[in-house]
């Protein structure tokens, strides 16, 4: 077993942490962006005053930190509930 406090082959730290960082990233903005097309389609189909968009994008910004939280947890590893 490689000790990991030594620099080697499967020591990427960095790389990893980065990887996370992106996908955080991606993560929020693609459920924030999708929230708002979501906003937009309900807003055409039943509030025409923009409350649909403001809706969808709580929504997107919900899925997005929910989606973080599980990502968290799958990267720290706790698996407790």
């Amino acid at each position: 077993m490689e000790d990991p406090t030594k620099p080697g082959k499967n020591n990427n730290s960095v790389g990893k942490a980065v990887a996370v960082v992106t996908a955080l990233g991606m993560n929020f903005a693609v459920c924030a962006v999708g929230g708002y097309f979501l906003g937009t389609w309900m807003d055409k189909l039943w509030f025409k005053n923009g409350l649909g968009i403001g809706l969808g994008v709580l929504i997107g910004i919900a899925a997005g930190i929910l989606g973080i939280v599980v990502l968290i947890k799958s990267v720290v590893g706790g698996n407790n509930g």
